[in-house]
């Protein structure tokens, strides 16, 4: 932990996220001065709108929020191993196990906290803006808000993990990772429309208003694949009470519902399924590292 909060990497990315992040605060606060923003649930949407031309806190954390896990991991395992310090690590009466864990649990440690501070510091400045206490639901949504934004940045520090226990350079993990960021991002996406478009066409006539359902589910199944979407989703939607529904919501289903906002308990069983899905892409991502560098032969020479 003291490496990372030393390292001048990570205050740099952390520098950015901060600038980013206060930036989308000025916007949010721009339009409460101009009065063009909902009082209803005012202290959410300190983080979930911008300016006119500036994105939300939490657009800019779930672009950004990567390449902080990044910074923290890329070469969490191959610059000791180049440098020759990792045989010398292992040769002291350490578990290996304990390397690779404690190279994870700091880089964790270092992204939650983070999270939270600047949470507490969006919050309280907010607050001191616009003189509005946030009441207790609020609250309990931002903090699920901000688990949510430390697991989904840990996701993205155990691939980078496992890119430095794979690759032997550092430079060439942080371009994997950086390639897996933008696969997420942006192509899966793409993959997921041309996908359900070719197995569930929706411009084929009576045949095609059919399939409007099933393109629809198919394209949604295929993005939450990826931990981007999945992340978007679930912050959408405890972030906003106003969402009821994650999925595909017919007509039928909504004769006699009584219109208002969700409460706490039910959104958060609606993410129930995101949450769990970001939990097991971390895991996953950290399990495939600490099996990889478990069975690698260190030797003298790093």
């Amino acid at each position: 932990m003291r490496d990372h909060i030393r390292s001048s990497r990570f205050l740099l990315i952390l520098g950015l996220i901060v600038i980013t992040s206060f930036a989308s605060l000025y916007g949010v606060l721009s339009n409460l001065q101009e009065g063009t923003q909902d009082t209803e649930f005012l202290f959410l949407s300190l983080f979930t709108t911008g300016g006119s031309a500036i994105p939300s806190f939490v657009s800019f954390i779930a672009l950004l929020g990567p390449f902080v896990g990044l910074v923290l991991g890329f070469d969490a395992i191959n610059s000791e191993r180049n440098a020759g310090t990792l045989n010398r690590l292992l040769s002291q009466p350490i578990y290996r196990d304990s390397v690779i864990n404690g190279k994870f649990l700091a880089g964790a440690a270092i992204i939650f906290a983070m999270v939270f501070s600047m949470g507490a510091l969006f919050g309280a400045i907010g607050l001191l803006a616009t003189g509005h206490p946030p009441e207790a639901e609020e609250v309990a949504r931002i903090i699920v808000f901000l688990f949510l934004t430390g697991v989904y940045i840990c996701f993205w520090l155990g691939l980078s993990i496992l890119f430095s226990v794979l690759c032997r350079h550092a430079a060439t993990s942080a371009l994997a990772v950086i390639a897996c960021w933008l696969f997420f991002t942006v192509f899966v996406s793409l993959l997921a429309g041309i996908i359900a478009a070719a197995v569930y066409p929706t411009d084929q006539g009576f045949l095609g208003m059919l399939n409007v359902a099933d393109n629809y589910t198919l394209n949604l199944y295929l993005n939450r694949l990826s931990p981007y979407y999945l992340y978007g989703e679930a912050v959408t939607t405890i972030m906003n009470p106003g969402v009821r529904s994650v999925g595909l919501v017919m007509s039928s289903q909504l004769e006699g519902a009584v219109a208002g906002y969700l409460p706490f308990t039910q959104s958060l069983l609606l993410i129930w399924p995101q949450f769990i899905g970001l939990c097991a892409m971390t895991l996953i991502a950290f399990t495939i590292s600490y099996l990889k560098f478990m069975r690698q032969e260190v030797r003298a020479n790093g």
